[in-house]
């Protein structure tokens, strides 16, 4: 396993009932709620970081032969809620990608589904961590829950 300085972390703080913004580490901040606006919900910003945790990989590998024309990744799941709790069934990206004719397109086409491929099965963190058994531990004022 090779091991970075790679820690990642972001704050979340209550703006109002169901309401809060996330923090990240560069002073970024995001709204998130329950879906009573137009904020995203955590489900919806899962899928947002499935879709563009692989888009990035995508992009980064295939714009080295060719920009795209169009670029569009859907992420999308049935919300479930069984014996199980409530979670996301199958989650389904589905990349909608052209590239220009001519040589350069040619290469980003003949290179997509590869790139496609090795985001989901190697490089998306966020995938990744949704595929593998994941632990989470929940804590209060840093004591274990």
């Amino acid at each position: 396993m090779r091991v970075t300085d790679s820690h990642r972390s972001v704050s979340l703080s209550r703006t109002g009932s169901r309401s809060f913004v996330a923090t990240n580490a560069r002073g970024g901040a995001l709204s998130l709620g329950e879906g009573q606006n137009d904020d995203f919900t955590p489900v919806e910003l899962l899928l947002v970081a499935i879709a563009g945790c692989s888009a990035i990989d995508v992009d980064y590998i295939t714009a080295r032969r060719a920009e795209p024309e169009r670029f569009d990744a859907v992420a999308s799941a049935e919300k479930l809620s069984d014996d199980k709790g409530n979670h996301l069934g199958d989650v389904e990206l589905d990349f909608r990608i052209t590239f220009p004719t001519g040589p350069d397109g040619d290469r980003a086409r003949a290179i997509l589904e590869r790139a496609v491929t090795q985001s989901r099965d190697r490089l998306c963190t966020v995938t990744r961590t949704v595929q593998l058994p994941t632990p989470v531990t929940f804590r209060i004022d840093g004591e274990p829950a």
